[in-house]
């Protein structure tokens, strides 16, 4: 099978990419390592993947339409596994107008080659926080999400509507794929659970934001990559899925088990809650079960425990 995969190089593609290979499918990989954060970082990640004759990269931009469509119609994908975008809650905040861009512009660029090249099916990666600030826990795919909180939410929403239109007008099969605080080996160094264990490691004030109450369904990579690898082996026609551990962490027990991984107390520095967050992520994750078989079996506590020594190895800390 030859999967397309674009973000390549990023946190979950990368991973994702390796997981492909391993399993000795072809995978085409595209990547424009924008700066958002170092780009030699992401050339790390890749390393592995790009040791193996099953791999191909393409430097480019989603939003470079021509590009995008001589990628497509040269490669000629059995599968496309679309998880580039500009990510993260508070920085949308910031430039709402590139996430726009990125994450809507260029995925309609990869929904009309994909409607015309002619996939078997699209896996699109979109986000918990399409939920907002819903009241009604465990968050359910039947649940209404009329109102996100954040630019970059909005995006992803409007991603599945996108997708939603070519499924219905095109018959394009597309899976839709709610990730929930996803977290392990390669997290951008922009995430929470990075930017902690750093300043854990350092011995610099860990910031928090609110009082340490809010509650995340932390979801350790291996078993996101199993949602992924069970979407990419079975097409939908339309399917929106929660991928989630299904239990929630506070955030206050969360900086408690870092610090038990790293070996060394958490100094706290407490600031007010920021726009765009949400008090709880909590995903019910039924559908998934039942239509995908997924069954996501890394707690938090084992999930934190590895990736605080991917760190240690990663960065070469003693």
């Amino acid at each position: 099978m030859k999967v397309l995969i674009t973000g390549v190089a990023g946190f979950i593609g990368s991973n994702l990419a390796d997981r492909l290979i391993a399993c000795k499918h072809e995978v085409i990989g595209i990547d424009d390592f924008s700066p958002t954060y170092d780009p030699q970082i992401k050339r790390r990640y890749i390393e592995t993947a790009s040791k193996s004759d099953l791999f191909a990269l393409y430097e480019a931009d989603i939003c470079d339409r021509e590009t995008v469509y001589d990628i497509f119609e040269k490669q000629k994908p059995d599968v496309v596994v679309h998880l580039a975008a500009r990510a993260g809650v508070r920085p949308s905040l910031e430039n709402p107008e590139e996430y726009y861009r990125i994450n809507i512009i260029g995925s309609q660029n990869i929904l009309d080659a994909c409607r015309d090249i002619r996939p078997s099916h699209l896996v699109f990666a979109s986000s918990s926080s399409v939920y907002g600030g819903s009241k009604a826990i465990p968050y359910s795919e039947e649940d209404p999400v009329m109102f996100p909180i954040s630019p970059y939410a909005v995006t992803k929403r409007t991603n599945e509507l996108q997708s939603h239109v070519y499924s219905t007008i095109y018959g394009l099969n597309v899976t839709m794929l709610r990730f929930f605080t996803v977290y392990g080996p390669r997290q951008r160094p922009d995430m929470g659970i990075h930017k902690f264990t750093k300043q854990i490691i350092s011995g610099k004030p860990v910031i928090l934001f609110g009082d340490g109450t809010s509650a995340r369904d932390y979801t350790y990579i291996d078993d996101i990559l199993d949602g992924i690898m069970k979407s990419i082996e079975r097409p939908f026609q339309y399917e929106i899925f929660n991928l989630g551990e299904s239990r929630t962490t506070k955030l206050i027990d969360l900086i408690e088990i870092i610090s038990k991984c790293v070996g060394k107390p958490a100094e706290i520095e407490w600031q007010p809650y920021q726009p765009g967050d949400v008090e709880i992520t909590y995903a019910d994750i039924t559908h998934a079960q039942t239509l995908l078989n997924y069954k996501p079996c890394i707690p938090v506590e084992e999930g934190i425990q590895r990736y605080v020594h991917w760190f240690k190895k990663f960065y070469n800390i003693d």
